[in-house]
């Protein structure tokens, strides 16, 4: 199933074919050069001051490592999240020159996008979650101090949405959407849209 983006404007294909499904096919498992092609890409994201503050803890076609992810993934997605050969949690540094980085988030989600990106074009799927537990992930990976879980991630081949229970299969099958331009393009003051758009 592709779930394309109908665009206004042109873009780029990797931008309008990244959905994040939830069906993955787990006998298709990652490869060494796969998995370092993802990174690849991850790691030449921008980052203020350079300082790349970006961690990833990951696991990899259902090893124990993966299996210590999916722990900490909340069950609702866990369902669905189980069947990606890839679990990624994305951890930020919050200091630098032991001052708050305020843009270490910021930061992460652009390595963690330039991930996304490059999975897209390999003929990957992602998919982000915010439902997982920051304790867990600290207790059962071993977080220090001085960094913050900020997401979880699962990549993978697509699956067949008959791999998902009959709630998961109708959502899978929905078109996409998004807010107007006018809703946060602005120009002149605060939500005074960008009037070209």
């Amino acid at each position: 199933m592709e779930n394309s983006a109908v665009t206004t404007y042109p873009v780029i294909s990797v931008i309008s074919n990244r959905w994040s499904p939830r069906s993955f096919d787990p006998a298709r498992l990652l490869d060494t050069d796969t998995i370092g092609s993802l990174f690849e890409a991850a790691r030449w994201a921008p980052s203020a001051s350079n300082e790349q503050p970006w961690r990833y803890l990951i696991g990899v076609n259902f090893n124990e490592e993966h299996r210590a992810i999916l722990d900490c993934i909340s069950e609702s997605n866990g369902r669905w999240a189980q069947n990606a050969p890839l679990l990624i949690i994305a951890v930020g540094k919050t200091t630098r020159n032991d001052l708050p980085n305020r843009h270490f988030a910021h930061d992460v989600g652009l390595s963690l996008e330039n991930l996304f990106l490059q999975a897209i074009g390999m003929g990957l799927h992602c998919h982000y979650m915010a439902g997982f537990s920051v304790d867990k992930v600290r207790e059962a990976l071993g977080v220090p101090e001085g960094f913050e879980p900020i997401t979880a991630a699962a990549v993978g081949y697509k699956g067949s949405p008959d791999l998902l229970s009959d709630d998961l299969k109708e959502r899978e099958q929905q078109g996409r959407q998004r807010k107007a331009f006018s809703d946060f393009v602005f120009s002149g003051n605060w939500e005074h849209p960008f009037p070209e758009l």
